[in-house]
């Protein structure tokens, strides 16, 4: 058996070069400090969207994008097709634990500085990776045509439309006309399985050849030190097992979830009846969703919740552009400013989700 594998290898080794890949992935080193269990968020973040990939294009063979046939075909996909209620489930888990990862890795790089030069375009990168988690996140909300994804839908895209001057347009492009309709879930849908997995993946390769050109970012205290000063561990085998483990625990918490919490699928949506009680959009929208609650109904001459989009939208373009900003990092000098805008961010977003999953 040894022999099989051995000459397998060698096979694919005479026409790939894998031993070439191999020294490389040898020669890089992951800095060894008491921060670096959040190295492995960023493994975690795309192990989870593997797996979303996978679980997606499996529902793909059975579902059905058109506002007849969804909400049935999700039915059948749960009822009829086997073990079909249990992909849906780790797709839905998995769509939840990718937010949360990339939210977990974003602040862990945001309170390291690891965004500080050369590293600003791999901060970009990412940031720009979690906006469109945001988006799989809304557009696939509305895929099972049920009641509350409905309207949940359509009170996310007013809110969208409350943006000045673009709002309106940008609303009527996500719903494919002015109301939401059929035509939304087929634009969300393509959206979904086709433009946001492609801006993506792009994304996700240029994100993970800087990480592999530059190597992991070290704390700001190390900077200075001599080599032989520094702890470091090989990327491969040691560092990549590591992560393989978090991998293979990650996994379990999702089985035990998808299979004990399976997802539910509600009624179907019926664009004529009146909007249900307590609609609420899901968790990683709720802090934005309820900070808009607090707003009056009036600022001066501007609408209220025109002022919280066009905040929301302000710290957006902040939160992206934050290395170039924070320009004493971006010199080796540490700045707590930010570490506090972090911590109050932090703050922010947990506590307005509590309120908002309470009210």
């Amino acid at each position: 058996m040894k022999n099989f594998w051995n000459n397998l290898y060698g096979w694919f080794d005479e026409r790939l070069e894998l031993k070439e890949l191999v020294n490389f992935m040898e020669k890089k080193y992951v800095p060894v400090h008491r921060h670096s269990i959040w190295y492995y968020f960023g493994g975690v973040s795309l192990f989870l969207f593997i797996i979303q990939v996978a679980t997606g294009i499996l529902l793909l063979f059975y579902y059905k994008g058109t506002e007849d046939l969804a909400f049935e075909s999700i039915q059948f996909i749960m009822s009829k097709v086997e073990f079909g209620w249990l992909i849906r489930s780790i797709h839905t888990w998995s769509a939840n634990l990718f937010i949360l990862a990339i939210f977990i890795h974003m602040f862990s790089v945001l309170f390291e500085k690891a965004y500080r030069k050369p590293r600003e375009v791999t901060w970009i990168t990412g940031v720009l990776m979690f906006f469109l988690a945001l988006g799989f996140g809304f557009s696939g909300y509305l895929l099972p045509w049920n009641e509350l994804a409905f309207f949940a839908t359509k009170v996310g895209s007013d809110i969208v439309g409350a943006v000045p001057l673009i709002g309106e347009p940008l609303k009527i492009f996500m719903r494919g006309g002015e109301d939401v309709t059929g035509a939304t879930l087929s634009r969300l849908f393509g959206f979904h399985v086709a433009l946001f997995p492609a801006i993506f993946s792009s994304l996700l390769i240029i994100h993970l050849l800087l990480v592999q050109r530059q190597g992991m970012s070290q704390p700001m205290e190390f900077e200075g030190k001599k080599k032989h000063e520094l702890k470091k561990m090989p990327f491969f085998p040691n560092f990549f097992l590591r992560d393989l483990i978090l991998w293979l625990l990650v996994l379990n918490v999702l089985a035990i979830l998808a299979v004990f919490f399976p997802s539910e699928l509600g009624q179907k949506a019926d664009p004529f009846a009146p909007a249900p009680e307590g609609i609420k959009p899901e968790w990683y929208f709720l802090f934005m969703f309820q900070t808009l609650k607090y707003f009056p109904a009036h600022i001066w001459f501007i609408e209220g919740e025109v002022v919280g989009v066009l905040l929301f939208g302000a710290a957006g373009i902040l939160w992206l552009l934050v290395p170039f900003w924070d320009k004493r990092s971006s010199r080796g000098e540490r700045n707590k400013l930010i570490n506090y805008i972090g911590l109050f961010a932090v703050m922010f977003i947990i506590v307005l989700t509590i309120l908002g999953w309470l009210s």
